[in-house]
């Protein structure tokens, strides 16, 4: 059973997981996934990082890509051995998801106001 996604603000502790991910950009848009609102929540255990996320669609093409290219990015730590990606739905994703940073990409790219 998934939870429902509890927007988790970065500790000390995954701060540095947050902006590893601002790396990771969305296949759509050149716009990180933390900005485009799509993490909620990383939490860490041992060597394990545990990622709590949505997308801005159930029907999204790119999540295997996008959920490779996390996994990908937050195995370049060192201290993590691990991640284990977790898709919620609730809540679901809005354009108030956006970070101010994302919100001024898309605007810039034309697709928001």
């Amino acid at each position: 059973m998934n939870k429902a996604a509890t927007y988790e603000a970065p500790t000390e502790t995954t701060q540095k997981y947050w902006d590893a991910l601002k790396e990771v950009m969305d296949p759509e848009f050149p716009i990180s996934v933390v900005d485009m609102g799509l993490i909620y929540e990383i939490t860490k255990k041992d060597q394990k990082l545990e990622v709590l996320m949505t997308y801005t669609s159930t029907g999204c093409a790119c999540m295997q890509w996008i959920e490779s290219d996390i996994k990908e990015r937050l195995l370049k730590e060192e201290e993590v051995a691990e991640v284990d990606i977790q898709v919620v739905w609730d809540p679901p994703w809005t354009v108030n998801n956006l970070s101010e940073e994302g919100r001024k990409k898309l605007k810039y790219w034309g697709v928001s106001s």
